[in-house]
């Protein structure tokens, strides 16, 4: 059977309510998963999406800040809403869900941006983040029970050249520089989690999910970078069909400085 997982960093929910409900009717993902929704749980707009649809919901919601939240068309079990680096963040949501007669696992995680200076020793925002990724070591892909697993989100990092729009001036850049590049792929190599955007798409294409506000014409500019991720387990990545990164969402009214990726599988 057919199902598809989209993520995107919608940059604060209410705000951006019309812009999630025009992407749900017009592409109908069976599951959502957004990030920095920048809410609380009991001001979520959950009735919203239950008029498209989207009846199950697992929020871990921030007032102001950080913020995740998977809405689904199938029903949904809370596995666990993790805490990192002993940081009262709300960053990390997972869920199970049936599919086509196996479980899926989904994590939706929001990483830390990381600040402008990449230097763990004068800016602890930068710690956090290594410090985050490295504890994201305790995710791995495989299951006791043989169960499929997902991870999807805005990961904040950019971790192949063509992950950005220039390699080399990037390399001091936050999202960028090889601290983070080389703790995130190591990370996703001891956790066996396959890279399903570049299973996709080759490794050797530019491809980009995020475009900076202070671009004065971010499309001309097109100096983009990749910091929203598909990952799974490999019991699930050979059924993955397709993946769409809806690039014209950034150019929508009031639009996230993020776009919404689309995976689609064929299950059964």
């Amino acid at each position: 059977m057919p199902f598809t997982i989209a993520t995107w960093n919608i940059n604060s929910v209410r705000l951006r309510l019309p812009l999630v409900e025009r992407f749900l009717a017009q592409y109908s993902p069976d599951v959502l998963c957004l990030q920095e929704t920048k809410c609380i749980d009991d001001l979520f707009p959950a009735k919203a999406f239950a008029a498209l649809g989207y009846r199950h919901i697992a929020i871990n919601g921030q007032k102001g800040y950080h913020g995740v939240a998977t809405l689904s068309r199938h029903p949904l079990s809370l596995k666990e809403k993790r805490g990192f680096c002993g940081i009262v963040d709300s960053r990390h949501v997972s869920t199970t869900l049936e599919i086509g007669g196996r479980t899926l696992l989904l994590h939706n995680f929001y990483v830390p941006a990381g600040g402008d200076e990449p230097d763990p020793e004068i800016n602890p925002k930068f710690r956090h983040k290594l410090d985050f990724i490295a504890e994201m070591n305790d995710i791995r892909a495989e299951q006791a029970d043989g169960a499929a697993s997902v991870l999807v989100g805005d990961l904040n990092i950019a971790p192949l050249p063509t992950d950005v729009w220039s390699h080399r001036q990037l390399l001091t850049i936050v999202s960028h520089t090889p601290a983070e590049t080389e703790g995130l792929e190591a990370m996703r190599v001891q956790g066996g989690w396959v890279d399903l955007m570049r299973q996709h798409i080759p490794p050797e294409e530019k491809i980009y999910t995020w475009w900076s506000y202070r671009a004065r014409d971010w499309q001309l500019s097109n100096r983009g970078r990749r910091l929203d991720h598909v990952w799974s387990s490999a019991n699930i990545a050979s059924a993955l069909k397709d993946v769409e990164i809806v690039r014209d969402a950034r150019g929508w009214e009031r639009p996230s400085d993020h776009v919404p990726v689309i995976a689609r599988f064929a299950l059964g």
